[in-house]
């Protein structure tokens, strides 16, 4: 849910709504606006402690006098952790009871009332039959494609009409690819948590009844109406009594629990239906709808969000333009979740954004960066990324909001989603097939064959630009067209972050109609393929960086400048995985290929540096030393020498990358020695000289004998 926290600059007031109070109200006047009564301290709610505390001091007792109360805050020190932990489990005691996703429980809570079933049957089958029956009519008259961006703008709002499990639903099919047709999966992508709101009554009854103790004992003052209302609950503004800590105190919607355990009990049945009589589906439908509803019940756990955020905050917030708010778990249970509060501004108000002094696009690229370090480090990361969950914070950090929703990639997906891109780039389309099995989007049992021509075919058009210039989205619904077409069944993981991408683009797109989030994510993937000692990184490093048995020197450049620009990028990191690789016992296939490229390299610097001297000295002297050789002193022609030229400049700009790469410090290079030192690395030197050796010689004859300038590969 994205109403945490909304713009900043939105007006506010805090008081108590007209005409509720948790007690019979006193006589008197009626009044909009009500400041909250002061409470006795409750131990529950708040624990008195020595050491450190804050004094508040409060007039506002029922005797007028001065009374003071401590309360704790926690500053991460060694005591204040273990209050926060102790205040944790007391709020996991009050989520006790929590709903947890059952089909048994709900077969028999829904088997023995058979009125309301057939009720909300009617309702769902009436709106779903019309919008199926208008694509069978579609399909007959033959204007199926024409009329698809029609039907899905209708298939929304039957979604948003159904109720918060129809919109949960059509969010998740949003992420398909593989299910949905590229026009529903933009409008289905559009809905939004935007329900009607509850009463505030029941919200605040909510509030005292889930944490045990009278609303004016917690808030000094709370919002009247919510700030913010979606398909689960709804989000006040609140400042604590005992802290003035402005928080954000989200209440969950009354009787959600009963709508949507009937409907994930209907929608059930209909998928036991599909599996048993529709052959073209070859999915578990039920298991679908399974998986989906556990991700639902888990965002009924209020607790659990709670813990997600705290997780994502240890993992993530590391980065100082990084934000999560923190959790206050003494306001917290099952159904009520009490968090710091965030000033800032919606991703996609880029007005609002730039009055504030702030760039759309920095903020853009810091969501990317994190988006990235979720999906390929961790692997734990925000399963609902959309604007409204994305706050730009008044000091230019970028705030993640609603952890309800959380997925994980699988530790062998995020290296093979690496070594995707890197065979995307070598245009190796029957690895890129075969990387699907990795992925999980394909079983073992699947011929890929059929699909390589289709990925050839769009990826040959897609990569006619350079893949910095690659817009993110065209890819995606390229890719998606691919895999709506053949057997793959894309994890929920993949699907995920491809949104989460995609929605952080068109943000940037809005400030600058040129961004392309790939050329803002290469760094990072450059980065990872040269610092990660991680052998699937490694061989795709290798893969990238030989062809045909010869190195790309420019592919090794463009890695490091593009590295270079992530801020964590070292070239200590690059140095050393790669040479521990050069020399593992497994490694003499690459030590063959290096060594040859260090012996071109060698004898371009020799020959270069000649070339260099000769075209220094007078011109009296070239005529004696050319011998009448038009093309200079070396039996080579003009094309070979500016060739070896080119590389030994190459070789150079690259060692000046990693001189002048954040932290370089030239005693780095002593465990590079101390490795050269080891009898695996002597070897490879004396090959070396040796390949060098006889390189040399075979241009000192070339040179006597003035033969053709060609010179044999040498046989190492």
């Amino acid at each position: 849910m994205g109403g945490v926290a909304v713009a900043v600059l939105q007006p506010l007031t805090l008081c108590r709504p007209r005409g509720w109070s948790p007690r019979p109200a006193s006589s008197g006047k009626s009044r909009s606006c009500i400041r909250v009564r002061a409470r006795p301290v409750r131990a529950a709610l708040v624990e008195a402690k020595p050491t450190p505390a804050l004094r508040v001091r409060d007039g506002g007792g029922d005797d007028g006098g001065d009374r003071s109360v401590k309360v704790q805050l926690y500053r991460g020190g060694g005591a204040d952790r273990t209050d926060d932990i102790q205040a944790e489990v007391r709020a996991l005691a009050r989520a006790a009871n929590a709903s947890v996703y059952s089909p048994e429980l709900l077969v028999v809570k829904y088997g023995s009332s058979p009125v309301k079933v057939i009720r909300r049957t009617l309702k769902i089958v009436t709106a779903l039959g019309s919008f199926g029956l208008k694509l069978f009519i579609d399909q007959r008259k033959g204007v199926i494609d024409q009329n698809k961006r029609r039907r899905a703008v209708e298939l929304r709002r039957i979604f948003t009409r159904l109720g918060p499990t129809f919109v949960k639903l059509g969010q998740g099919l949003s992420t398909r690819p593989d299910v949905c047709p590229p026009e529903y999966l933009e409008e289905l992508s559009e809905l939004q948590d935007a329900l009607p709101t509850f009463p505030d009554a029941e919200a605040f009854a909510c509030i005292e009844r889930e944490l045990g103790v009278p609303l004016d004992s917690i808030y000094s003052s709370i919002s009247s109406s919510p700030i913010a209302a979606a398909s689960l609950g709804q989000v006040y503004k609140a400042e604590l009594r005992y802290s003035g800590q402005v928080v954000a105190v989200k209440v969950q919607r009354p009787g959600i629990e009963e709508a949507i355990g009937l409907d994930f009990y209907l929608i059930r049945g209909l998928g036991f239906f599909i599996n048993k009589y529709v052959d073209v589906v070859t999915t578990d439908v039920v298991a679908l709808i399974d998986e989906f509803a556990r991700r639902v019940y888990q965002e009924l756990n209020y607790v659990q969000e709670g813990q997600n955020a705290r997780r994502f905050k240890k993992l993530y917030a590391d980065k100082k333009d990084v934000l999560v708010p923190d959790i206050f778990w003494d306001y917290t249970s099952g159904k009520v979740l009490t968090m710091e509060w965030v000033n800032g501004v919606k991703l996609n108000e880029q007005e609002a954004i730039e009055r504030q002094g702030l760039k759309v696009l920095d903020l853009v690229n810091t969501g990317i960066q994190c988006s990235l370090r979720q999906l390929l480090e961790y692997g734990y990361f925000h399963a609902d990324p959309h604007p409204g969950n994305l706050l730009a914070t008044p000091e230019g950090k970028l705030a993640f909001l609603d952890f309800g929703m959380m997925s994980e990639t699988p530790e062998e997906a995020r290296f093979a989603i690496i070594g995707h891109v890197v065979h995307m780039v070598n245009r190796d389309y029957e690895a890129m097939a075969n990387d699907y099995y990795a992925l999980d989007f394909l079983s073992p049992d699947v011929d890929v064959s059929p699909i390589v021509p289709a990925l050839r075919n769009f990826f040959d058009d897609a990569l006619n630009s350079t893949v910095s210039e690659l817009n993110f989205k065209t890819l995606v619904d390229g890719l998606g067209a691919v895999l709506y077409q053949y057997p793959f069944n894309v994890p929920a993981y993949y699907a995920l972050i491809l949104r989460s991408l995609t929605v952080l683009e068109g943000l940037a797109l809005y400030a600058d109609p040129n961004f392309k989030v790939l050329a803002a994510s290469y760094p990072y993937f450059a980065k990872r393929l040269l610092t990660d000692p991680n052998p699937y990184l490694r061989d795709a490093l290798i893969e990238l960086l030989f062809k045909d048995g010869k190195f790309r020197w420019s592919r090794l450049e463009s890695l490091l400048v593009q590295g270079s620009k992530d801020r964590d990028f070292s070239a200590k990191d690059a140095l050393q995985p790669v040479l521990k690789l050069l020399l593992d016992p497994d490694g003499e296939e690459l030590r063959t290929l290096v060594i040859k490229e260090a012996v071109r390299v060698n004898e371009a610097f020799i020959l270069g540096t000649a070339i260099d001297t000769y075209n220094f000295i007078p011109d009296f002297m070239k005529g004696l030393i050319v011998n009448g050789n038009a093309t200079g002193p070396l039996a080579m022609s003009i094309a070979e020498q500016e060739s070896m030229i080119a590389l030994r400049d190459q070789v150079i700009r690259i060692w000046g990358l990693l001189r002048t790469s954040e932290n370089f410090d030239p005693a780095m290079l002593q465990p590079i020695l101390q490795v050269l030192q080891q009898p695996e690395a002597r070897n490879l030197g004396e090959r070396v000289i040796g390949g060098i050796t006889q390189r040399l010689a075979a241009r000192l004859l070339q040179q006597v004998l003035r033969v053709p300038p060609t010179v044999p590969a040498s046989t190492l």
